[in-house]
């Protein structure tokens, strides 16, 4: 970490990446730029009015013209990131499961200890339905080991990435298990990650991680690093 760095206040974009967000991206945008000065939204190639919405409510839209994974996405947003000379990006959902009212919450972390990584930690109990709080158990556990560090809430997409953590640490898989591949990678490459907690929020939005080709793709994640294939 370089003096100038140390020092000067970092700049921070909000990406958003979006698949089937019609009638919520607007409002994360919106949400995203009472804090920010800047929202990408990669439309991950939503046959919608996503990178519409999106862009009527300010964000800067890049669209990919198929789905090509969230994985993928997040690619796409930080080559944008490290191109347009931010340092680092706030990565939220585009369903309303992360609030962006919390935004702060990561930016004083930040600007506090200049953290490689920010992982946004919900409580995993309460309002999180008991299947979806007992993966997120098991694959946090999971990824903490092959990390080396501890993770109270891998499954979390809601965190801040900087610009060299996503370059030390670019995960190979394109669709959801890329957020825990990051976690793995950067774990092992020594970055510093640390933890803010944020709200625990389910409503009536559907889940576009499959039953079993996700958590397949997890298992194929996991074995391949607990073998040696990093």
């Amino acid at each position: 970490m370089g003096t100038d760095r140390a020092t000067r206040r970092l700049k921070v974009v909000g990406l958003v990446p979006a698949y089937r967000e019609a009638g919520r991206i607007g409002g994360v945008v919106r949400g995203v730029l009472a804090h920010l000065g800047t929202c990408l939204v990669v439309d991950d190639g939503s046959p919608d009015a996503t990178a519409q919405e999106a862009a009527a409510a300010g964000a800067t839209v890049l669209r990919h013209p198929t789905n090509l994974g969230k994985g993928r996405a997040l690619e796409t947003g930080m080559r944008w990131v490290a191109e347009h000379g931010a340092d680092g990006a706030i990565c939220l959902d585009g369903d309303g499961q992360h609030d962006p009212a919390e935004i702060p919450r990561f930016l004083a972390r930040l600007e506090a200890d200049r953290p490689d990584v920010i992982l946004g930690t919900r409580r995993l109990a309460g309002r999180m339905p008991a299947l979806r709080r007992f993966t997120n158990r098991f694959t946090s556990e999971v990824v903490s080991r092959l990390a080396g560090t501890r993770l109270h809430d891998s499954q979390s997409g809601y965190r801040y990435v900087s610009v060299r953590a996503w370059t030390l640490a670019r995960p190979r898989s394109a669709r959801y298990d890329a957020e825990s591949e990051f976690l793995i990678r950067a774990g092992r490459r020594g970055l510093a990650i640390v933890e803010v907690p944020i709200a625990t929020i389910y409503g009536g939005e559907r889940s576009k991680i499959h039953p079993v080709a996700e958590p397949a793709r997890f298992l194929r994640l996991a074995l391949r690093y607990i073998i040696g294939m990093d």
